[in-house]
């Protein structure tokens, strides 16, 4: 049976942003946490990149300060919405897709406070007065320690992808920030698990928590058309980008490298070819990494080189192709990865080049999503005959595209017209 936004509860001006926005049926997730959490309850939600959450928990905040203003409520100087991210890509996302479902409504403020931006600037909105605070926990502490901003009005504390920030250290600046909201708050907590340390955090800071179990990642990646090109090197596998890129039917790809200095060197060679390119990575100012990132969203990047930064945290809907140039590390870092194309609801292709040293990295990533993905070839640019009696001779002793032992090199300058 389909569902509608307009079932769930939200305030009529929201769902104008929602619509407008571009999305017109509630996903799983959204279905499920956005009732529960209109109704007040604390969740704990068990959710991958790609299945909404982002909406699930910013949709009714922003109906309970629609309401509050409604009722005649007073405005606060302090925010009354706190959403925790790992990232600073994540934490801007999350920013703009409050600005996005705010659209219709009059008088939401939203500040990001994230690493590498200008304190100046986030001094002025958080005097201006904002309703949500989203931050990075690092920044968040810092504004703390030197009293530039109160918690103790906090209404909804939001943790995003919860399960990355502990894994990145974050733990007591988790702790140390809870302990500044009060104890009266609404707390919605969001990760891929919610085993062992997420779980225990979970239970010091919920009460009687909703839990919400969303579709298991290989369900969700229905849309997305998966496939593997092998590569006989690096050179191979600049000509095969080439071809792909100069497709018609691609809108806007991310191609992802394995280090931010193949991000940059790619970047810049397609840049000679006459792509509308740009790198994204964590050595870059904030101010490029904003301006990039402006530039993808509104449509002025075609293509966009990035290291696992990336991985999480863009939702662009133009993305219609993510390309692995170097196969990731992590096989749940694919995951991430590809889960930038076929957003709300539409599909999207994710294409990845396997080397001689990447096949053990493909491997692991059809064992972790529990899929085979499909080999293709594109006619003119095949394999070599040498490369193929190899992939045969790994299928042969190790099962189907067995490991080939060594590390996978990063991306170099490639060009298209020599092999």
């Amino acid at each position: 049976m389909t569902i509608a936004f307009d079932s769930l509860g939200l305030d009529a001006a929201i769902l104008r942003s929602v619509l407008d926005a571009g999305y017109t049926e509630p996903t799983a997730v959204q279905r499920e946490a956005i009732p529960a959490a209109l109704a007040g309850q604390d969740l704990l939600v068990s959710s991958q990149t790609g299945s909404g959450k982002t909406a699930a928990f910013l949709l009714p905040a922003l109906h309970r300060i629609t309401a509050a203003a409604k009722a005649g409520a007073p405005r606060r100087r302090g925010p009354r919405v706190l959403v925790l991210a790992p990232t600073r890509e994540l934490a801007l996302q999350v920013q703009k897709a409050a600005f996005d479902f705010s659209r219709a409504l009059r008088g939401v403020r939203t500040a990001a406070l994230v690493g590498g931006a200008a304190y100046g600037q986030q001094l002025r909105v958080l005097r201006d007065g904002a309703d949500i605070v989203v931050a990075t926990p690092g920044r968040l502490i810092d504004h703390l320690e030197r009293g530039r901003l109160d918690l103790s009005g906090i209404e909804v504390l939001v943790l995003d992808e919860a399960d990355r920030m502990l894994d990145m250290g974050f733990v007591d600046d988790i702790e140390s920030i809870v302990a500044r909201t009060p104890a009266t708050r609404q707390t919605l907590l969001f990760s891929a698990t919610l085993d062992g340390v997420v779980g225990k955090l979970a239970q010091r800071l919920t009460r009687a928590p909703v839990r919400v179990q969303v579709a298991a990642t290989r369900a969700q990646h229905a849309a997305i058309e998966q496939s593997q090109l092998h590569a006989d090197g690096f050179a191979h596998k600049g000509r095969l980008l080439d071809a792909l890129l100069r497709d018609a039917s691609l809108g806007q790809a991310i191609v992802f490298t394995s280090t931010k200095r193949s991000a940059d060197d790619l970047a810049s060679t397609l840049i000679d070819r006459s792509f509308t390119a740009a790198a994204l990575h964590g050595d870059m100012p904030q101010r490029d990494r904003n301006r990039t990132l402006h530039d993808l969203r509104d449509g002025r990047l075609r293509v966009l080189v990035a290291t696992d930064v990336a991985a999480r945290g863009i939702d662009v809907l133009g993305i219609t192709h993510v390309i692995n140039f170097d196969l990731p590390k992590q096989a749940e870092d694919y995951v991430h990865r590809i889960g930038r194309t076929g957003r709300a609801g539409r599909s999207g292709i994710a294409i990845s080049f396997v080397g001689p040293e990447e096949h053990r990295q493909m491997k692991n990533i059809e064992r972790f999503t529990g899929k085979p993905v499909r080999v293709d070839t594109l006619p003119g640019l095949e394999p070599s005959a040498r490369t193929r009696s190899a992939e045969s001779a790994r299928r042969g002793f190790g099962g189907p595209r067995a490991a080939m032992p060594g590390p996978a090199r990063s991306a170099r300058r490639f060009s298209p017209t020599t092999r």
